[in-house]
């Protein structure tokens, strides 16, 4: 189970940070990110991370977006800085455990020009 929090309005320019806390026991072992959903738009994705730590982003975040993950707290987080109005949308988090994806209730991101 994922449980999505930190969505709001925010002004362009400003800032936002996402959690996202995981309850699988095998959070460690998981690739886990984020992904966002704008209205009339398909889900895509925004950045994740590995076990390992290793990160990708998507090239309209790269620079403002910091994904980050404790394995202790079971937690990922993504920090949001610089916001645009493009960034406006719904924000999943996911878990990929072997072939199975997990998806969070989703957060609203609303950013105001």
């Amino acid at each position: 189970q994922l449980q999505a929090s930190g969505g709001g309005l925010v002004q362009a320019g400003g800032s936002l940070r996402l959690s996202c806390a995981a309850s699988s026991s095998r959070f460690r072992n998981n690739r886990v990110g984020w992904y966002r959903q704008a209205p009339g738009s398909q889900r895509e994705l925004v950045a994740t991370t590995s076990p390992n730590m290793a990160t990708n982003y998507a090239d309209s975040v790269k620079g403002r977006f910091t994904i980050s993950r404790d394995n202790v707290k079971k937690t990922v987080y993504l920090q949001m800085n610089n916001l645009k109005s493009g960034d406006t949308a719904v924000y999943y988090c996911w878990s990929k455990t072997g072939e199975y994806d997990y998806w969070g209730q989703g957060t609203q991101v609303t950013v105001s020009s």
